[in-house]
């Protein structure tokens, strides 16, 4: 079985990974920076699990960021298959090249065969672009759980050995691994196959101070009695039953959204006025304007 590609470690601590992070807008805690250095030393890919909107995408971006490398970004859906997350052949072109070496004397099956399966017609996808490049890279798959299964049987594969099999090809290994941080919402289980090969990561909304020193740090001309008000309400909403609960994005969309208002305050009539930045569904702010009394 061959070995699995090295990866040399991009950070030198857990401090480091903290400093690093934070230079690139994201503000980790200590689990979060300890997880993610444990996962760059081992060199195992990091399962983020969480809410939608608890920053698993972003800490992806922000590892990207914080060490230079190309985000290479895999969107999982329902229906997602093969061709769409390794490779396929550009059927097109290829179809293209058959008619033309049909008006060419000489020329035979074998060799037309042999010429339109090369590199020039292989569409290369996330993870095939992701194994095949030489430079820094965090592979970001992104909801995972809302692929099928097979999808995971596929990322087994890859992320076993870092290495995929192109029939018409050969075999292609990565020679430099990959960062792997895979993202899920939790909305189905993951096969404990996946979870094996990676260091776990459960992410929940951050604490009432941690978000408003998030909101500070990137909305730095925020007054902090302001964000101190925001934070409170954003947490108010958070409580109620909603179809979605505002996410850390949507929380720094509002506080954008004040600063450019020039509002001093999140008044009765600044939250009515402003509630569609952060509440999307006509539902949730009905229930909002109820329960934070706002009619």
């Amino acid at each position: 079985m061959p070995r699995p590609p090295s990866q040399s470690p991009q950070f030198s601590s857990v401090a480091d990974v903290g400093k690093r992070l934070s230079t690139a807008g994201y503000l980790p805690d200590g689990q979060i920076a300890t997880t993610v250095f444990l996962a760059d030393r081992l060199g195992k890919p990091l399962l983020v699990e969480g809410p939608a909107g608890t920053g698993k995408t972003e800490l992806a971006k922000a590892l990207a960021a914080a060490t230079g490398s190309e985000l290479i970004r895999l969107q999982c859906y329902e229906g997602l298959d093969e061709a769409r997350a390794l490779y396929e052949w550009n059927y097109k072109k290829q179809l293209l090249r058959i008619q033309a070496a049909q008006g060419t004397d000489g020329a035979d099956w074998g060799t037309v065969h042999d010429d339109i399966f090369g590199e020039e017609f292989l569409l290369s996808r996330p993870l095939l672009t992701a194994i095949r490049r030489t430079e820094p890279t965090v592979l970001l798959v992104d909801e995972t759980d809302k692929a099928d299964v097979e999808v995971e049987g596929l990322l087994l594969e890859v992320l076993s050995d870092f290495q995929v099999t192109i029939p018409e090809l050969g075999t292609v290994t990565a020679t430099r691994r990959p960062m792997v941080v895979l993202t899920s919402n939790a909305t189905r289980e993951l096969s404990e196959a996946l979870k094996r090969r990676c260091l776990y990561l459960a992410l929940d909304y951050p604490s009432a101070e941690r978000e408003r020193e998030i909101v500070l740090s990137r909305v730095p001309d925020l007054a902090a009695g302001l964000a101190e008000q925001l934070v409170r309400t954003i947490r108010a909403l958070r409580a109620l039953e909603l179809k979605k609960s505002p996410s850390i994005s949507e929380t720094l969309d509002w506080a954008q959204t004040l600063l450019e208002l020039g509002l001093d305050t999140l008044d009765e009539a600044a939250v009515r006025s402003t509630l569609g930045v952060v509440l999307k569904h006509a539902s949730d702010q009905e229930r909002a304007a109820a329960e934070l009394r706002l009619n």
